[in-house]
């Protein structure tokens, strides 16, 4: 038998083949960015919008309450029970807190961050975005669980208050103490796109309000903050997004009467064994941050993230 070797044309084939669908890339800039985003969007395409669609699917079938089994037989019954007055507190007390939240961030941020930008040297910019992340190098849980032993009954907050003569503060397993842990933990995600607005920002912009007799606060409102609303648009999105669809910190920190959307999701999926409803209510907060992210858009938000 004789060995089957490469003749000399079968190289040239292969080179030439080769300088062919180089030249074709080169003349079609559009193929190379086709050839570069096809597998990743494949995995979007089939891991992340399907998922959505066998969501979406599964919201309109039921649980049999006899046998506990998923009837997959087209219903509109999940979302009748959505619009109940149980689910409706639990929708808008989560919209209202994740404002809340967005908003004390945002209160927060807006000095952080100027001080950051505008006054801070090099040296204390860097110490100063090493204490801003350095909470999230730290376990979620760890950082609840802390709060938990600062906000509950005989915590380090009511100990501080009772040595102070203020008496005892007990907002323990509450919505005020959800708000304050979601606050907290949310509050790098405000700081950096707030700071990155606000450093981008020209200082002659700045100098000029002043030169044409603008007092710091009419230069911040009419000035600073216009300039930088897209970057606190584009934190807004982490915080609210972020507070939406949170489940442990309301299932930890949260009392009997402090259920959000996602805790509600989690024991609908575990403890209540109803998944179909569980889609239902987790398609709530997708529309709202579609309505969310349209109006960011429209702040020019995304060119701040």
């Amino acid at each position: 038998m004789s060995a089957v070797t490469d003749t000399p044309e079968r190289p040239a084939k292969r080179a030439g083949l080769s300088s062919g669908i180089s030249a074709t890339l080169w003349r079609h800039p559009w193929l190379r960015g086709l050839a570069t985003l096809s597998p990743p969007l494949a995995w979007f395409l089939v891991i992340y919008l399907a998922s959505l669609l066998v969501m979406l699917l599964t919201a309109f079938w039921t649980v049999n309450p006899f046998t506990n089994l998923m009837q997959h037989s087209f219903s509109t019954a999940n979302f009748s029970q959505l619009f109940t007055s149980t689910y409706l507190t639990i929708i808008l007390r989560t919209v209202v807190i994740a404002s809340a939240v967005t908003v004390t961030d945002t209160i927060v941020a807006l000095p952080f961050a100027y001080f950051m930008a505008r006054v801070a040297k090099a040296r204390t910019q860097r110490i100063l975005f090493t204490a801003i992340m350095l909470p999230l190098w730290a376990s979620y849980l760890a950082r609840v669980y802390a709060w938990i032993v600062i906000l509950q009954k005989g915590g380090v907050l009511s100990w501080s208050a009772q040595k102070l003569g203020l008496g005892a503060i007990n907002i323990g397993y509450t919505n005020t103490a959800m708000w304050i842990v979601f606050s907290y933990i949310w509050l790098p995600f405000m700081v950096v796109p707030v700071y990155s607005a606000i450093e981008r920002i020209p200082q002659s912009l700045l100098e000029a309000s002043g030169d044409l007799g603008a007092r710091n606060w009419r230069t911040v409102r009419s000035v600073l903050f216009p300039l930088a609303l897209p970057g606190i648009v584009a934190g807004s999105i982490f915080t609210f997004s972020l507070t939406l669809g949170d489940f442990i910190t309301p299932l930890l920190v949260g009392g009997t009467n402090s259920q959000l959307i996602g805790n509600v999701i989690y024991s609908n999926i575990g403890t209540a064994d109803n998944l179909p409803f569980a889609a239902t209510l987790a398609l709530v907060p997708i529309v709202i941050m579609i309505l969310y992210l349209t109006g960011a858009r429209a702040l020019g938000a995304y060119e701040a993230i």
